[in-house]
C-alpha cells in the first residue's frame, strides 16, 4: 500500500531548503526509497509550505528514513524552520489518475 508522508513548516529561507533538496537527492541516489516528491507554498499563509513524499510502502518509508543522510537533512531543516516542522503519516485508502 503506498505510503505518504505530509510534511508541514514556516520559513523564510525556502531557497536554502531547496539547495539542500538537491543535496539530499544527489547523495541518496540508487539508495533513497522515495518516489515522488512535491514542494507547494500555502497560497493563503506566506512562509508556509507543504512537502507530500510518497513511498512504495510504510517499511520502505521507515528505511528511508533510517538512512544518515536522511537524519542529517532532517536535522538541517529544522535549523532553518520557524517552529518545529508537523509529520502526518498517511496510509493511501484510494488513489485514481483523473
Amino acid at each position: 500500500m503506498t505510503f505518504i508522508q505530509l510534511i508541514e513548516y514556516r520559513t523564510s529561507q525556502p531557497e536554502q531548503l531547496d539547495k539542500m533538496m538537491d543535496e539530499w537527492m544527489a547523495a541518496t541516489e540508487g539508495q533513497r526509497t522515495v518516489t515522488r516528491a512535491v514542494v507547494a507554498s500555502d497560497h493563503d499563509k506566506p512562509g508556509t509550505y507543504m512537502e507530500i513524499v510518497e513511498f512504495p510502502s510504510y517499511d520502505e518509508a521507515m528505511r528511508n528514513s533510517e538512512m544518515p543522510e536522511t537524519g542529517e537533512f532532517a536535522a538541517r531543516m529544522a535549523a532553518l524552520c520557524d517552529g518545529e516542522p508537523i509529520f502526518r503519516n498517511l496510509d493511501v485508502q484510494r488513489e485514481e489518475k483523473l
